[in-house]
């Protein structure tokens, strides 16, 4: 009945922690937004820096495996090169080593309650009395999942120590080390977190029932147990996050493989030379070596990896978009964000597509835009005018399908940013049909043998030129206009609409020109001052906040 006991306490003690881990994740997710992501995105510049990043990261959110899930939604829209998101992984690895410094030292070394009960204590009031703050509520997250976390080591602990009373583990003392290392992946496949194991570990080998090259084994087997987790991620995905994915498992099993065969020379490091004595800090020191030893082997080779890598997996994906396509609607923030990034891009082609209608020449756009090293930019820019407009209503369809998935999953903030995001969409696609429905007008005054008629043509011309410029360097993740810069822009646009108009009518008056000329002209003027306005639209969307855009609202969408 005893054993019975210390096993449901077990038991009750990996459910609480895990309970913890999720919380804590769960807090510092929201609590931090997307300032995590974007230091991510500006420190992976280089592979030093893709390592640091996935290792501060990882340190901070104490999860490999949403760092990891994060990491393949960007891999698979472009965001990362391949190299970096193995750069990335492995500083990741690394990162989960913090919390195990954390138990070692603090966890088994001072009395747990005087750190848990207050946490618990204080969590629990502020997300009763103030859960419908969202800070309030995710601090009250953090304090729970800290202090639950000490609690279920507690439990472990405890559930240990009556096992060691009760059960004889000598007996286990001549099993070969692989069996452990076996052991430890099991274990991490079931539970899908390599902490719980660490600690676990370090609670069977605080009480004595597993000796130090047995903890280390069982930890180095579930290094690589967590795979599993990134392996269905990839699945369906495109070839580059299924070749993370493989890379991802290659090293692991590279550095288990090294590291089982170098354990004895390692442990004798880490007792002998550096004289760790106490065995929980020699056993995350252990954890904490292999994985500096992972960068130090893989780093210096990524290049000739990645390459290896490329062998495998070939892109059958059939959508269009560039970013969105693999994203998951589960990690909402990363999905949001490259939503925002898919929606610049539609905004971007709508503007390539609109000026070869005009037969403007868009060298410029297309060399100083972000998106000149995305795949589908290659595509689109090679197809007839025809196509780019059936790709352009493709790829809003998918933005628009992708949008009724991830609305249901965010709150209310974000749901606010993702409907400025589609409504950015659409008012882009109301301007490329604009423009395309005047296609025959185009061709009509820009083939005149009226001056009248081919000079209204030039004039709207040399404007529309200028005004996507301008609204070229408000476009993107980095580039934003204020109120005042947009207001300009759109008195802009409507001044040219009505004194095009006004000088046509005053020029028509002493030309020979026809009724149906007439009509022409006004129906180019009147659709194009749409299509602008509407451009104009869908970048106020991405350039403004929620209360700026309402503000713009009330600027009149429409004149005849």
């Amino acid at each position: 009945m005893e054993i019975l006991n210390s096993i449901l306490k077990l038991s009750a003690g990996i459910g609480l922690f895990l309970f913890a881990i999720y919380l804590v994740e769960v807090s510092l997710k929201n609590l931090s937004g997307r300032s995590f992501k974007l230091f991510l995105q500006k420190i992976t510049k280089n592979n030093i820096g893709a390592v640091a990043g996935g290792t501060i990261i990882t340190a901070i959110l104490q999860s490999s495996s949403m760092v990891s899930l994060m990491v393949l939604a960007f891999v698979g829209a472009g965001v990362f090169t391949m190299k970096n998101a193995m750069a990335i992984i492995l500083g990741a690895n690394l990162g989960t080593t913090v919390a195990s410094w954390l138990v070692a030292t603090l966890g088994f070394k001072t009395n747990i309650e005087i750190i848990a009960y207050p946490a618990v204590c204080v969590g629990g009031f502020l997300l009763i009395m103030f859960g419908n703050r969202k800070t309030t509520k995710y601090l009250a997250y953090f304090l729970l999942g800290f202090g639950l976390m000490f609690i279920g080591l507690s439990f472990m602990k405890t559930a240990m120590e009556s096992q060691v009373q009760h059960v004889d583990f000598s007996q286990y003392s001549d099993m070969p080390l692989i069996a452990f290392l076996f052991l430890g992946f099991l274990v991490t496949l079931i539970l899908q977190s390599s902490s719980v194991t660490m600690i676990l570990t370090l609670s069977a080998l605080h009480v004595g029932a597993i000796d130090f090259p047995m903890a280390a084994a069982i930890v180095l087997g579930g290094e690589t147990g967590t795979i599993i987790k990134i392996i269905v991620s990839a699945i369906g995905g495109n070839a580059t996050k299924k070749r993370v994915a493989l890379g991802n498992l290659l090293f692991n099993i590279c550095i288990t493989v090294i590291v089982f065969a170098l354990l004895k020379p390692i442990l004798y490091l880490i007792t002998d030379i550096i004289k760790i004595k106490d065995p929980l800090i020699g056993l995350v020191s252990f954890s904490t070596l292999i994985n500096l030893l992972a960068i130090i082997v893989f780093l210096p080779l990524l290049d000739l990896f990645t390459k290896f890598l490329e062998r495998f997996f070939k892109n059958t994906d059939g959508s269009i978009t560039a970013f969105i396509s693999h994203a998951s609607i589960a990690e909402t923030e990363t999905a949001l964000d490259l939503f925002q990034r898919e929606t610049i891009y539609f905004i971007h082609n709508s503007m390539l597509h609109n000026l070869e209608l005009f037969d403007i020449e868009t060298k410029s756009l297309e060399e100083n835009s972000e998106f000149k090293e995305v795949s589908g930019t290659k595509i689109f820019l090679s197809q007839t005018k025809d196509e780019k407009y059936e790709f352009l209503k493709q790829l809003q369809g998918e933005l628009q399908a992708f949008y009724l998935k991830l609305r249901a999953k965010l709150q209310d903030q974000q749901q606010a940013e993702l409907n400025q995001m589609i409504s950015a969409v659409r008012s882009a696609m109301h301007s490329v049909k604009s423009v395309k429905d005047i296609g025959t007008n185009i061709k009509n005054l820009r083939e005149s043998s009226k001056d009248i008629k081919h000079n209204f043509f030039m004039h709207h011309k040399k404007e529309i030129e200028n005004l996507y410029i301008k609204l070229d360097n408000y476009l993107g993740l980095n580039k934003k206009a204020n109120f005042e810069q947009l207001q300009e822009i759109f008195d802009a646009i409507q001044q040219n609409y009505s004194s095009a108009l006004n000088n046509f009518y005053t020029e028509a008056q002493n030309a020979a020109i026809e009724n149906i000329d007439i009509t022409t002209v006004i129906n180019f003027n009147r659709e194009l001052f749409t299509s602008n306005k509407a451009l104009l639209m869908a970048i106020k969307e991405i350039d403004l906040d929620e209360k700026q855009a309402e503000n713009f609202n009330e600027i009149p969408i429409y004149k005849t």
